[in-house]
């Protein structure tokens, strides 16, 4: 469940600071702190300690200084959420390339493997930054990380096939499938840090009350899964990758007949 909101405080500074037209403070800065410094703290304990640890006394006991001191740089936590959000979106980007040349260099793998590229980026992205995860974007602040992001991926499929719309869409149902999948995994992890069960602890307690309903007959089709090991512990199934090629099987079909419908007839 989200815990904060994009967007929510002021975003005519949350702009500023992203685009590079933030101002120092004008009044008394205390030496060696600063809005990137405050960021990479904040960014530190959300990893370690969850989105609902984060408070600007917490940021300003591991930054070793009043809490106070940390306003006179950020007005509060929802612009440092705005901050903090771009600054793991940018991880991966080089901010000197320019986006063609990303997007080149994946265009040359084919759209798909780029795609495939992008995805998988994103879901390492999540699993090193659960946080992101409990943070609402239905009104996201477009800052250069995630708007350089975008523009790689437009590039990528540009001249695919897809109009400007499904162009969109594509990006779209790819990212939801990613963060999806990624909830998943966060909240399993998060189950066995938050009870002291682990999954498998989890699953051998119901295990014995479970058989007795799969033996008499009424669920054949789910023992008979069962007794090949879909549930197992140490069942190593890629569910990523198989939920991501299909999804892009769908895109490639999608693709294709998009391509074939739009031909004029000196095409074929």
């Amino acid at each position: 469940m989200s815990t904060e909101y994009s967007g929510r405080g002021d975003l005519s500074f949350s702009l500023k600071v992203m685009w590079g037209g933030g101002e120092r403070p004008a009044r008394g800065p205390r030496p060696g702190l600063s809005v990137e410094r405050i960021v990479k703290a904040a960014i530190e304990v959300a990893d370690a300690e969850g989105l609902t640890a984060l408070s600007m006394r917490r940021i300003a006991t591991a930054l070793g200084v009043g809490t106070m001191s940390l306003y006179r740089y950020v007005p509060g936590k929802a612009e440092l959420v705005d901050l903090m959000l771009d600054a793991v979106y940018g991880e991966d980007l080089d901010p000197g390339q320019d986006p063609g040349q990303e997007a080149g260099r994946l265009r040359a793998k084919g759209w798909r493997a780029g795609l495939e590229e992008i995805a998988r980026g994103s879901l390492a992205l999540h699993l090193r930054h659960p946080w992101i995860l409990q943070v609402s974007q239905a009104r996201p602040v477009l800052g250069p990380s995630s708007i350089r992001g975008l523009e790689v991926a437009l590039r990528l499929l540009d001249g695919i096939g897809l109009d400007a719309f499904e162009m969109m869409k594509v990006i779209t149902l790819v990212d939801g499938y990613v963060t999806g999948f990624a909830r998943l995994i966060v909240e399993a992890g998060q189950a066995a840090q938050r009870t002291g069960v682990s999954d498998e602890q989890f699953w051998q307690a119901q295990g014995p009350f479970l058989m007795r309903f799969l033996d008499d007959g009424r669920f054949a089709t789910l023992r008979r899964v069962a007794d090949a090991g879909v549930f197992s512990p140490d069942n190593d199934d890629d569910g990523f990758e198989f939920g991501l090629q299909r999804v892009l099987d769908g895109v490639e079909v999608y693709v294709a007949a998009a391509v074939r419908d739009r031909a004029t007839p000196g095409d074929t």
